[in-house]
């Protein structure tokens, strides 16, 4: 068996990969369009799944479980979409580091768990970073917040924070309480969010330009499938094997990964304090989980 920790590095690889081959075709493709491309390709590459599934262990409650996930799951990712469309890579994809911090804050306010002082100081690490993220020369002490509230880009993606916090609680219950087997989980989750896009895309009235992404962008859109398939399989099969805190945090190396690839790519502005501040996150993630 492959150790947890091997399978959320691969799967951090992966995502980075993915990550930066989004941000390139969002250069030219709306949100949208691309989500829905990129559902029907995950859909196409996922069947082979539901050869291998032990339909006799499926229940009608794991299912819908999996459903209601893969609703959260398509509002999530067109967050992030939208909001990697309309800021640059490094500047947009280290605040999703903040889900460990945001579920440990939920967990507090909402189940009355303690902070331990270590999970305190871990979010104060994930703040300063998220400060250090904004920050520009000659600027006041409040204004980096003030640019983060009023930035269109930065509504998405906290509403994906927030949408990533249940959708990784709900991970662990499709696979430990629910037991639904990973091979089910992996085709009917990407059979349900290619059915969720492809309802997005008729009952919003914007398919006009699909031909056109269609046409242009089919080959990245694919490439940006097939490494998103993988990430997948591999992340699922770590939660299986440890905490989904744990293995979420190590997955979100790939951020770093993205931002100094991804953003030497693109020539990102203040890229090396974007990447001390990712790293002053990731090492606040970190010290929550493990708190």
């Amino acid at each position: 068996m492959i150790p947890w920790h091997i399978l959320a590095l691969t799967s951090a690889f992966f995502s980075a990969a993915a990550a930066i081959a989004e941000k390139k075709v969002l250069f030219k493709e709306k949100a949208l369009h691309f989500s829905v491309l990129f559902a029907v390709f995950n859909f196409l590459l996922a069947i082979p799944f539901f050869f291998f599934i032990n339909y006799s262990l499926l229940t009608s409650s794991g299912l819908l479980v999996v459903f209601i996930k893969s609703i959260f799951e398509s509002l999530a990712f067109l967050c992030v979409m939208i909001g990697l469309k309309n800021l640059e890579i490094s500047n947009a994809l280290p605040l999703l580091v903040l889900t460990p911090g945001l579920v440990a804050i939920f967990a507090f306010l909402t189940l009355g768990e303690a902070l331990t002082g270590i999970e305190i100081l871990g979010i104060i690490f994930l703040l300063l970073g998220t400060y250090l993220l904004q920050l520009r020369l000659r600027q006041k002490f409040l204004d980096p917040w003030k640019a983060f509230f009023k930035s269109k880009g930065y509504y998405y993606i906290i509403a994906a924070l927030i949408l990533f916090t249940t959708t990784s609680i709900l991970d662990k219950a499709v696979l430990k309480n629910f037991k639904v087997p990973l091979n089910a989980f992996m085709g009917f989750q990407h059979l349900f969010l290619a059915i969720i896009f492809l309802s997005f895309i008729i009952f919003s009235g914007k398919s006009k330009g699909m031909k056109s992404t269609i046409k242009h962008s089919w080959t990245i859109i694919l490439l940006i499938s097939i490494f998103t398939i993988i990430y997948r399989y591999t992340q699922y099969n770590a939660v299986k094997l440890a905490p989904v805190a744990l293995v979420i945090s190590i997955k979100r190396i790939s951020v770093f990964f993205a931002i100094i690839i991804g953003g030497r790519m693109f020539r990102d502005h203040n890229l090396v304090q974007r990447a001390i501040a990712t790293l002053i996150m990731l090492v606040g993630a970190v010290m929550v989980v493990v708190g």
